[in-house]
């Protein structure tokens, strides 16, 4: 993860669970809380062993560990920074089935003021082709347009098409930046990345 606060206060543009009184939504958005930090440091782990199958070797994905992930999740819950980080959930009934982290942006030439960053965006390769993703995508585009933010941004690996048409079907376009990453710091591993962006006050 590579962005430590997000807060919770939740906008009233995501829908919420019902009371356990209320029937319970086949699917839902909402804002991530912290005793659920393990089912999203599971998720991540699942999404990036398939987002870098083939880019990094398959010992290293294996030894990916969910519960650092979610220990760095549940700090980032339990101790928000700027009210403007959040983390949504998307369930199917009471199931998380993935989760995105949004934030200010920390991109050179980005103005933290206006431009926002969708740190990690990821649904359990079990749950996919089920709208979640979808979902979660309409829910970040709603929240950072009632936190008055002007762009939203994301990095796409070259390298993944289905993710890359998935912001592009929903309005996203390439703003120009690329950038790539040394994965291990030793230049062994490179991996090149696209910038993406959308104007939330414009997306449907």
């Amino acid at each position: 993860m590579n962005h430590d606060d997000f807060g919770v206060p939740e906008p009233e543009s995501l829908t919420s669970m019902g009371t356990t009184e209320d029937p319970i939504a086949e699917s839902s958005v909402r804002l991530a809380l912290p005793a659920e930090a393990d089912a999203i440091g599971e998720i991540q782990v699942a999404a990036w062993r398939r987002a870098y199958e083939g880019l990094l070797p398959a010992d290293v994905l294996a030894d990916l560990n969910p519960a650092q992930f979610a220990a760095q999740w549940r700090a980032a819950l339990i101790a928000p920074g700027e009210a403007r980080n959040r983390v949504l959930v998307a369930l199917a009934g009471r199931t998380i089935v993935g989760f995105a982290a949004i934030t200010a942006s920390d991109d050179p030439d980005a103005d933290p003021r206006h431009d926002a960053l969708v740190a990690e965006l990821a649904v359990d390769p079990s749950a996919t082709r089920a709208g979640h993703g979808s979902r979660l995508l309409n829910a970040v585009v709603d929240t950072t347009r009632a936190d008055k933010f002007q762009r939203v941004t994301v990095w796409v690996n070259t390298t993944d098409d289905i993710l890359r048409a998935f912001y592009t079907d929903s309005g996203w376009s390439p703003d120009g930046a690329t950038r790539e990453l040394d994965l291990y710091g030793d230049e062994s591993v490179r991996v090149k990345q696209v910038r993406l962006h959308t104007d939330p006050s414009t997306s449907e």
